[in-house]
């Protein structure tokens, strides 16, 4: 008599694990046709309406370089606020600098400043739970991004992985910054990441507060507006640049067809940052072709020191095509690589929250800023020229010479590669 009720429950489970790893939306299959190079107009016309915002002047950015200028930028930033706060991240864990930035949200809050935190709830699972109180006494609203409920299980693997944080909708800050002591310091050692974040100005925040406010409502059902959110913002620079969003459930291949519309259009270099950088068939021939047409590609990833060595190995297993079209290899050798950064022929940088796998690129809610500026892109290319100096490079030779067990493992892990 059990017989029935355990034949349902494995075929909910099954349903279940149908519905977190595939999606119903139809894939890119397709190469992207070369039409135009990157300093052609029509490259920014497709990019700002084809794939979304349009492309917005009058913007300022500032790179900030690893934690102990990252940290500081972005407390200062809070503790400006007089109006309104949105903070979106995937990582918040116990620490030091996660009771800092807790701290300053509950003072602005305290002082009767908007202030609205969403947290992935699988990459917050560390956070001290005494953080979320202070927030939530304080008067902050918080909330944990596709919490386990019963009615969205085959949302589970779904997660935001943005990082966002708006003040008073005219600063925005981006990057690749989890709230972690990993992230402190200057990479100074294995146990303190090297990573890069962005603080920006201008409107160009008006599009970081719409993504935020994308998986805000969806969490909530709440929409805010008005001039504390979206205030009109003056012009502060001459940068122009534009905030790219992606998810599951608003076109999960978006993010994918932009870096393979940038990849199509280079002509004379590309360089690529990633720590997960895992990519499929398609994208692996575009960065082929590309190296065939004479673009000079550089790809710099995590070396041993690497927070998730499935992925590395996943990685390694399908670099042959791309050493043997000329494309560099190098693997960051003193500590956790945690940048995820495109320049394509030192003109177009993007940065945020993609990296360069099918996790990023299929199942996660991801956000990169676009931005256009020849010396913007010549500031990024030099930060990647002096990482590689800490790197080591990745031959074709020595890649076909790696010990059999190695290639194994890494044929195995590769079979993940939808996953990771």
């Amino acid at each position: 008599m059990l017989t029935i009720p355990i034949t349902a429950f494995v075929t909910l489970v099954i349903i279940l694990v149908i519905a977190n790893l595939s999606s119903g939306e139809k894939k890119i299959e397709h190469k992207i046709e070369r039409l135009y190079t990157s300093d052609d107009p029509q490259f920014l016309r497709s990019m700002g309406l084809l794939l979304g915002p349009p492309v917005l002047s009058g913007n300022r950015f500032e790179m900030l370089l690893n934690g102990e200028h990252i940290f500081p930028s972005m407390l200062e930033g809070i503790r400006s606020a007089s109006k309104t706060i949105t903070f979106e991240t995937f990582i918040y864990w116990s620490g030091e600098i996660g009771e800092q930035i807790a701290s300053a949200l509950a003072d602005k809050a305290r002082e009767g400043v908007a202030v609205h935190v969403l947290l992935d709830w699988v990459g917050s699972s560390k956070m001290d739970k005494r953080y979320l109180n202070m927030l939530q006494d304080a008067g902050a609203e918080v909330i944990q991004y596709h919490k386990p409920h019963w009615t969205g299980l085959g949302r589970m693997n779904d997660r935001t992985h943005r990082k966002l944080l708006v003040i008073d909708g005219h600063i925005g800050f981006t990057g690749g910054v989890g709230i972690a002591p990993e992230w402190t310091g200057h990479a100074q050692d294995e146990k303190h990441w090297r990573d890069t974040h962005f603080r920006v100005a201008g409107p160009v925040v008006g599009h970081m507060q719409a993504v935020f406010m994308d998986n805000w409502v969806k969490a909530t059902g709440n929409v805010l507006h008005g001039p504390d959110y979206f205030p009109e913002v003056e012009g502060v620079g001459d940068g122009l640049a534009h905030m790219f969003s992606s998810s599951p459930s608003g076109g999960s291949d978006d993010m994918q067809l932009m870096y393979l519309m940038a990849i199509t259009a280079a002509t004379r270099s590309i360089h690529l940052a990633s720590a997960y950088f895992v990519p499929d068939k398609l994208t692996i021939n575009a960065i082929v072709e590309a190296a065939k047409r004479g673009v000079k590609v550089q790809i710099l990833t995590p070396g041993k020191r690497i927070d998730a060595h499935t992925v590395r190995e996943a990685s390694r297993a399908c670099w042959g095509n791309l050493l043997r079209a000329g494309v560099e290899m190098f693997e960051y050798q003193p500590t956790m690589f945690h940048c995820k950064l495109l320049v394509v022929d030192e003109y177009l940088v993007s940065v945020g929250s993609t990296n360069f796998d099918s996790r990023s690129f299929k199942l996660n809610d991801e956000a990169n800023l676009n931005i256009y500026d020849h010396d913007f892109a010549k500031q990024q290319t030099a930060t990647f020229a002096d990482d590689i100096k800490q790197s080591h490079q990745v031959t074709l030779d020595a890649w076909l010479r790696r010990p059999f067990p190695e290639k194994l493992i890494e044929k195995f892990a590769s079979l993940l590669d939808t996953q990771l």
